[in-house]
C-alpha cells in the first residue's frame, strides 16, 4: 500500500476565470495533464456548484486514475484552488508522473501564493511542507 499523496492549496490564482468557473474546460484540460503525465484515467466526474450570496460558483474535477485519484476544488469568488493528487506505488514508482501532474495543474492556475504537501503513505510515513 505505498503510495504519494500530494495536495497543494492555491491563492491569488491569476489565471483566466474560465479555469475557475467552467467544469467542462477543466475536466478537459485536467484530461490532458493526466495523459501527458504518463497516467491512466479510468473514470471522471466534472460539476458546477450554483452561485450564492458570495460569489459565482466553483467547480470541482474529479479524475479516477488507474493509480489512484485527481481532484481539482475551485473557490472563484476567493480566487483559490485546491489540487490532491494520489497514486499508489504498487507495481512501479509513479511518483514522478504524479509530480509531473501536480507541477502543470498548479501552473495552470497562476497562483500568487502557494502551498504545498507532500506525504509518502504506507509504511514510513513522511509529511513535507513547502
Amino acid at each position: 500500500m505505498q503510495g504519494l499523496h500530494l495536495t497543494a492549496d492555491l491563492h491569488d490564482c491569476g489565471c483566466d476565470t474560465r479555469w475557475l468557473l467552467d467544469a467542462d474546460a477543466l475536466g478537459a484540460r485536467c484530461l490532458q495533464a493526466v495523459v501527458r503525465a504518463g497516467l491512466q484515467a479510468v473514470a471522471q466526474l466534472f460539476h458546477t456548484f450554483p452561485a450564492s450570496a458570495q460569489g459565482p460558483g466553483g467547480v470541482t474535477a474529479t479524475v479516477l486514475l488507474a493509480e489512484s485519484h485527481l481532484c481539482v476544488h475551485t473557490w472563484p469568488e476567493q480566487r483559490a484552488v485546491t489540487l490532491d493528487v494520489y497514486v499508489c506505488n504498487f507495481g512501479g514508482d509513479h511518483s514522478a508522473k504524479a509530480q509531473a501532474l501536480m507541477d502543470e495543474l498548479s501552473a495552470l492556475f497562476a497562483p500568487g501564493q502557494l502551498q504545498k504537501h507532500h506525504l509518502l503513505r504506507g509504511g514510513a510515513v513522511t509529511v513535507q511542507a513547502t
